[in-house]
């Protein structure tokens, strides 16, 4: 009697949680798929680069899959663009608030990039005020002008 009693409480306590609480216990997390070619087709970009000096000022426009536009390096900034956007991460995200960042000013260059990406909307901004946003600004190359000192990687 005293077992009944154990699996009728057992049985009941079990039937309360819901199914999804324990279902994905014991199994591996599945990836997201992949960018299909369907979500490239509308790949495209406007760049607005302000106060970059030397002739790299400006407002292009970048058509990727396949590539054109006015951009001064379509195919780099394409391909650029490919290598860095990951499934499921904002290619163009913001420098995380938290962040701990160097105090470096790399310059008063501006740019402002909108249009779609993967299917999804842009609408970022840059800037090069700290080893963040210099980094940040530096991950996107030729996308936006090379601003480093000349004769560093």
């Amino acid at each position: 009697m005293f077992a009944r009693i154990l699996v009728v409480a057992a049985t009941a306590a079990a039937s309360v949680v819901p199914a999804v609480a324990h279902a994905d216990v014991g199994r591996p997390a599945l990836a997201p798929p992949p960018v299909q070619d369907e979500d490239r087709a509308g790949d495209h970009l406007t760049v607005t680069v302000r106060h970059a000096g030397d002739g790299m000022d400006g407002t292009f426009e970048l058509y990727c899959h396949p590539g054109s536009g006015d951009h001064p390096d379509v195919s780099g900034a394409c391909e650029t663009l490919d290598r860095v956007a990951r499934w499921g991460r904002d290619t163009f995200a913001p420098v995380p608030e938290d962040s701990v960042c160097t105090m470096q000013y790399g310059g008063p260059a501006t740019a402002h990039v909108t249009g779609r990406w993967a299917g999804r909307p842009v609408d970022a901004s840059y800037d090069r005020t700290d080893g963040c946003q210099i980094g940040r600004w530096d991950r996107l190359l030729p996308l936006l002008p090379d601003l480093r000192p000349q004769g560093q990687p």
